[in-house]
């Protein structure tokens, strides 16, 4: 396949994402595929046509972006049938998208994923974090209404899927704790793990900041 097919899964994703207001638009993928060909580099043995094409689209069924997760994978399924995905690399990306999601460690069903879909994991959860991942945080929990921070709300642990998903009480503080500073030590790659370092300690220098200027310290 060449690099006709990867411009039409960009377009493709740019259709259903351009609109996004939550911190999960095309902007977001853009960088999420950036980083997966970065890291890429790092394991030439992984296959770049089922790594990119799953990181363009991961977030095209996701759940809390989608009404219909079955109808938004039918379309996939539609869409990658029409260029010449074999059933194979259907079933390898969607294997990917369907796992690599963080509410999947929560609850246990995750199942392994190949080379490809850690790389795809990996740089999702890099741009969760570091300076954009506090951008999207703050702008995902606007989007939902959330407090900015209320220190007599503790952050949750031990959560199931659905205490995740429900936004009631929660704080955008508090999804640090919860799920963002967890993050570094759930990459896949020694790649990500590096790139995770830097990016861990500017949400810690931020959290910082945050709380002295909060009680009024700074």
């Amino acid at each position: 396949m060449s690099n006709e097919t990867l411009t039409a899964v960009h377009d493709f994703a740019r259709s259903k994402m351009r609109d996004d207001e939550t911190g999960h638009g095309f902007d977001h993928i853009q960088r999420v595929v950036g980083l997966a060909d970065r890291l890429l580099t790092a394991y030439p043995a992984a296959d770049r046509l089922l790594t990119l094409t799953a990181a363009y689209l991961h977030d095209v069924i996701d759940e809390k972006l989608v009404t219909d997760t079955q109808a938004a994978s039918a379309e996939v399924r539609d869409f990658l049938s029409a260029h010449d995905f074999s059933a194979t690399q259907q079933d390898t990306i969607f294997l990917i998208m369907d796992n690599m999601s963080f509410h999947k460690t929560l609850d246990g069903t995750a199942k392994p994923l190949p080379l490809e879909g850690q790389i795809v994991q990996d740089a999702d959860r890099l741009d969760a974090i570091g300076a954009i991942g506090i951008a999207r945080a703050l702008y995902f929990g606007g989007h939902f209404g959330e407090k900015i921070y209320d220190p007599a709300v503790a952050p949750r642990t031990q959560m199931t899927h659905a205490e995740y998903r429900n936004l009631g009480g929660e704080t955008v503080i508090n999804h640090f704790y919860e799920k963002l500073l967890t993050l570094k030590d759930l990459m896949n790659t020694a790649a990500a793990k590096g790139l995770a370092e830097h990016r861990q300690q500017v949400m810690l220098d931020f959290l910082t900041e945050f709380k002295d200027e909060w009680q009024a310290k700074r």
